[in-house]
């Protein structure tokens, strides 16, 4: 045996002289200490002797280097650039004020440079108007973006070009403007309205020459103490980074400026060797994957705390200043989404508009979301979902020649379910969103899953577990991707979506270059998730559907994603939500009104499809969707924006409709026009949507309209209007003036004189007593609808949330319940056809009216239908922080109740039983909610309202709120609104609810025609296009084909349309199209009307329709296209614009 001798461990490895006297006191320290020492480092109380004394070589701001010119534009205006340049500018200087808040300054800068600065590459004019600013070159073209102030958006450096150095001169032109990335709140609190008289100073407008290396060690400093300060526990990397950290402070001299390179030295312990001369070759270096992707984004609110026009410049200011980061930083990529935004660039901002398309087609500045804007997805109807989508990327393909692959609704308040049908359809896979993070009561589970919706169509759907669209690109952040990432063992990748945002800016360059030391950290420790930079969310995406085996190894979430947040949005501004839902049925009516018209042309054969008219309208429904706007949580001045786009909206609308009128029916007027009435003819009603229907149409009988009285069954008391019953109870798009039907059950109403008030027919009875519905009875089955000893009526509660007035309500405001009651009642309609009585009482300052009527006609033509309780209500509203609603405790029970949703509907628990059920305490709904057990069933249908609540058996719709902030004047005045309580036998599931809400949405447009009516073959057809079947599919839309050449003669006829199944089944339908029609093909379509199938068709047996048979699942949307051929007669006998020909001498 050999023996080793004390030689042999050491073999291989190096020896340390280690002493063996130790005198000193050891290397202990304190860490806490030492961590709070890092924030000395640069500014502060110690900005004379840290680092802040050495970031800048030199500084000047006097009249020898710089010349200053300024122009204030009257009001509010905002001129153009080139109207500025046209201006009388006169002398200014740093230091000068400027105001009011909201007013636009325009400047003409000329500098000239020392020349002694020629030794440095880089000059920057530092220019800080505490407000945001843009500069342009002398020519117009915008440069970059300018946020003032001393807040973390803070951008005040504009690098001058190398010419501009190289010449010692430049001139340039800034425009500011006066309000901050957050509007201008009057006392700093971002949510409260705006000081209107606010003035701004120009504290800064200054040539600057930095010191670039200290500027690098600044950076290189805030990284390590990031690191030290967000990674958990107690790791090496967070050590060391903070023993970097304190030895830069130590070596740092502001006396000695090779001290700057000596500690960036130092801080290569952390980053690497190297790692500042490989710039963005960083990130080509490391692990092989990333854990987080990072991208750069910018978040506008299209209006908010500032108003649409502020927006316009919010997106030149921030995508410029993209586009110059781009080419400083080669890995930075920018996704951006909303066309309106990228339109507003096209007509404002040609040259930047340029600049943008060039990244774009670059594929560094990403088109992303697929919609018009960044819209509310709750209150818009499917209709106008479908809208956001079609009109969003057919400009982004119209523009650059693609489409979005990825939705993209970070900040909406909540998801309806029938999002990811609408999102296939319209081309795309992939949703990015994050909002539920804000969720106030419960967690979310997941952030990458695949998420179904009511139809069983999935997308998949990542929430970024950084909990933000405006991360900052702190080691904090990125961490956070990882940690906070709630399904990592199906999916371990993250987005960092970076960039200031709400009020625009995006990535700042501080950003971009933290996460180039991040990714330099994390190529030399595990301990920090390693950064990518260079791809697209699109590509993100395809990453983690590869790596789940497309989804398959993600967890689902079926149905809505409700956001427990943010709940008084559905009721807030109830002008806008009426604005919003008329607009909806208006384009509606236009659409298919003016499709006919286009069709059938025997009265004006110039007609033409007003495509590019119609568009205008949508646009500016679609803007007023935004997710603050319909919302009702901007601010006033938004308001006044949105309030006009909706009155251009129906006053173009009623244009539209009556030049379609006048092809369709030349010798029809509207019931406003007096003198029309003086002549002889009827009254006929177009039934613009697909059900059968009667009608009660309130008729003016005054000023020579005496000769329809004939015609109207019922006159009021003083003979100035009557009531005239409308049939459509065929089917077919006329209505005529009737007689009372047999089927009809005349109304009548009962008083005792005292207060108790009984509205009744052989179908339903309402009563009134002391002030509140004391019963809801079905006649017929003689069945109580109220709970014993309940009542039902108004009700106001105590409105004072939390923090986010105008967004949310809370839970504990249903602990404040206060009934009010129905006073000063009367009777002001006896029946036969309507029974009415009225209530005008005060509450506090406001006054409430409200008319109840019941008609002797059922909600719809089913066959046990029953008849609408009809509450029409005017109220002048004056409170503050009262929320005022309708109820009734049902003699009903079920968990759920059930709420119209797009394209569908949702049923959401009436219980508590967890934290989950409590949190949908206020829901959003469209034109019907109901409570309903086997058997029998009770709906409140609304025409302009989206809240509404069902708690046990108490059925709520939400009327009114009164926030303060950011709107002080929110909903305050006259409003006037219609709900309708529907008694149904049968389940929900059994009922007419969808069909009758429809029909309380679709008032019947009715108009006078003069003479016999021969001249309007119209009332002689049948309807173009029908449904027939299947009671639960609903024909949505009649337009026009989205490439129809409506200027050309010679161009493709095409008429689309929108089929969807409303109740949740399986369905198979008949699509009839009259025959008359010439179709030549019929294709089966997505939103953007890309062909997916060809349908075949055949002659219904009447031998008067094609026919095409259409099989439907629950809450599928279909979208028809009928391309149309020209029929012989018209060929050989009529031009190439006629398209319909009916026999002619059937008019006769």
């Amino acid at each position: 045996m050999s023996h080793h001798h004390g030689h042999g461990c050491q073999q291989g490895s190096a020896t340390v002289d280690y002493p063996q006297t130790n005198y000193g006191t050891g290397a202990k320290w304190i860490k806490h200490l030492t961590q709070g020492r890092l924030g000395t480092f640069n500014g502060g109380h110690y900005a004379d002797v840290n680092l802040s004394q050495v970031l800048y070589h030199h500084r000047v701001d006097d009249s020898a280097y710089i010349k200053l010119q300024v122009w204030s534009a009257p009001g509010r205006s905002k001129p153009s650039f080139a109207e500025a340049m046209k201006q009388k500018f006169k002398p200014a200087k740093k230091g000068d004020e400027f105001g009011p808040s909201w007013t636009n300054h325009w400047w003409k800068v000329s500098v000239t440079l020392p020349a002694y600065w020629d030794q440095y590459e880089v000059v920057q004019f530092e220019f800080d108007p505490d407000c945001e600013a843009m500069i342009f070159t002398t020519d117009g073209t915008p440069l970059q973006g300018i946020t003032g102030g001393w807040g973390g958006d803070r951008r005040v450096e504009f690098i001058l070009p190398s010419e501009a150095r190289k010449a010692r001169k430049f001139d340039f032109v800034i425009e500011s403007s006066c309000n901050g990335m957050f509007g201008v709140p009057w006392n700093g609190d971002t949510i409260e309205h705006p000081d209107m008289n606010r003035r701004f100073r120009l504290a800064s407008a200054d040539l600057v020459v930095l010191n670039q290396d200290a500027w690098q060690l600044l950076w290189d400093f805030s990284t390590l103490r990031e690191i030290s300060e967000s990674l958990p526990g107690n790791t090496s990397l967070q050590n060391k980074a903070l023993v970097t950290a304190n030895a830069i402070m130590n070596t740092l001299d502001k006396d000695d400026l090779g001290s700057i390179d000596r500690s960036r030295k130092l801080a290569e312990a952390v980053f690497g060797e190297g790692w500042a001369d490989k710039g963005d070759k960083i990130y080509e270096e490391g692990p092989d994957e990333a854990s987080i992707w990072g991208i750069g984004h910018c978040h506008i609110d299209t209006a908010w705390l500032w108003p649409y026009q502020v927006t316009q410049q919010k997106v030149a200011r921030s995508w410029s200043t993209q586009v110059d980061l781009m080419e400083r930083y080669p890995e930075h990529r920018f996704t951006c989404s909303q066309a309106q935004q990228y339109k507003w660039l096209e007509q404002l901002y040609p040259p930047l508009f340029e600049r943008v398309k060039a990244q774009v087609l670059a594929g560094r500045f990403h088109l992303v979301g697929g919609s018009w804007v960044e819209n509310d997805s709750n209150m818009p109807s499917g209709e106008a979902l479908a809208r956001q989508f079609i009109f969003g990327q057919r400009y982004f393909e119209s523009r650059f020649g693609m489409r979005c692959e990825t939705a993209w609704l970070p900040d909406s308040f909540g998801l309806t379910g029938a999002l990811p049908q609408l999102i296939r359809q319209a081309g795309m896979k992939y949703f990015f969103t994050q909002k539920l993070s804000w969720n106030n009561i419960n967690t979310f589970p997941h952030s990458t899953f695949n998420w179904v919706g009511i139809d069983g169509t999935q997308v998949l759907c990542h929430m970024t577990p950084v909990d933000t669209y405006t991360a900052q690109a702190t080691v904090g952040d990125v961490n956070k991707g990882v940690t906070n990432h709630k399904n990592l063992e199906s999916s371990d990748i993250s987005l960092l979506v970076f960039g200031n945002g709400d009020g625009g800016g995006g990535p700042l360059a501080k950003m971009l270059e933290n996460l180039r030391r991040i990714r330099a950290a994390a190529n030399n420790s595990r301990e920090i998730p390693p950064v990518n930079m260079g791809h697209s969310v699109d590509e993100f995406f395809d990453v983690v559907a590869k790596k789940s085996d497309a989804g398959k190894a993600l967890p689902n979430w079926n149905g809505e994603l409700y956001l427990e947040f943010h709940r008084g949005t559905y009721t807030s501004h109830g002008s806008i939500k009426k604005g919003n839902r008329k607009s909806e049925v208006l384009l509606r009516d236009v659409e298919y009104l003016a499709t006919l018209a286009s069709l059938y042309k025997w009265h004006n054969p110039d007609y033409v499809y007003p495509n590019e008219r119609i568009n205008d309208c949508w646009e500016k429904v679609l803007l007023n969707q935004f997710h603050d706007v319909l919302p009702g949580s901007a601010i006033g001045m938004v308001y006044e924006d949105a309030e006009k786009l909706y009155a251009e909206v129906r006053k173009e609308g009623a244009q539209l409709i009556e030049d379609a009128w006048t092809t369709l029916f030349p010798t029809s007027y509207p019931l406003s026009n007096v003198a029309a009435l003086k002549k002889r003819g009827s009254l006929v009603g177009f039934n613009t949507t697909h059900l059968p229907r009667r009608d009660v149409v309130k008729v003016p009988l005054g000023a020579g309209a005496a000769n329809l009285k004939a015609q109207v069954v019922q006159a009021s008391k003083d003979g100035s209007y009557g009531y005239a019953l409308m049939d459509c109870s065929e089917g077919g798009p006329i209505a005529t003036p009737t007689g009372l039907f047999a089927d009809c059950m005349p109304v009548s109403v009962f008083t005792n004189g005292s207060g108790h008030f009984v509205l009744r027919n052989s179908s339903v009875q309402l009563t009134i007593s002391e002030g509140r519905i004391s019963s809801l009875v079905d006649v017929e089955l003689g069945r109580e609808l109220l709970t014993p000893g309940q009542t039902g009526g108004l009700v106001i509660f105590n409105d004072r949330p939390n923090y986010w007035d105008a967004w949310d309500v809370e839970i504990h405001h249903l602990e404040t319940v206060h009934p009010l009651e129905f006073s000063n009642i009367s009777v002001v309609a006896e029946g036969p056809l309507r029974a009415s009585v009225k209530s005008e009482f005060k509450y506090r300052q406001s006054t409430i009216t409200v008319t109840i009527s019941l008609d002797a006609i059922t909600a719809s033509m089913k066959k046990d239908s029953r008849s609408l309780f009809i509450f029409d209500a005017v109220v002048d509203w004056h409170e503050r922080h009262e929320f005022l609603k309708f109820e009734l405790p049902l003699n009903l029970h079920n968990d759920v109740a059930t709420y119209e949703t797009q394209f569908g509907h949702v049923q959401r628990p009436t219980h508590n039983n967890t934290t989950w059920d409590m949190a949908k305490f206020e829901v959003c709904g469209h034109k019907y909610a109901d409570l309903s057990e086997f058997g029998y069933g009770v709906a409140i249908l609304s025409e302009s309202k989206y809240g509404f609540s069902c708690r046990g058996n108490v059925l709520r719709i939400s009327l009114l709120r009164a926030a303060t902030a950011p709107d002080e004047n929110q909903d305050q005045g006259m409003h006037e609104f219609s709900w309708a309580v529907m008694p149904h036998v049968g389940h929900f599931l059994e009922s007419d609810v969808p069909q009758a809400a429809q029909l309380f949405n679709s008032p019947l447009p009715t108009r006078f025609v003069a003479g016999d009516g021969t001249k309007s073959p119209m009332l002689h057809v049948g309807p173009a296009f029908a449904v027939e079947g299947a009671r639960n599919v609903f024909l949505e839309t009649v337009k026009r084909g989205l490439d129809d050449k409506f200027e050309s003669k010679g161009g493709d006829v095409s008429v689309v349309l929108r089929i969807y199944e409303a109740f949740g089944g399986h369905a198979q339908a008949w699509l009839k199209i009259a025959k008359h029609i010439p179709v030549s093909k019929i294709f089966a379509t997505n939103l953007l009307e890309d062909h997916e199938a060809e349908l075949s068709f055949l002659d219904s047996e009447d031998h008067a329709h094609h026919a095409v048979k259409l099989n439907f699942h629950g809450f599928e949307v279909k979208t028809i296209k009928l391309v149309l051929g020209r029929s012989d007669i018209q060929a050989s006998s009529e031009g190439a614009d006629h398209w319909i020909t009916i026999d002619k001498p059937s008019f006769v």
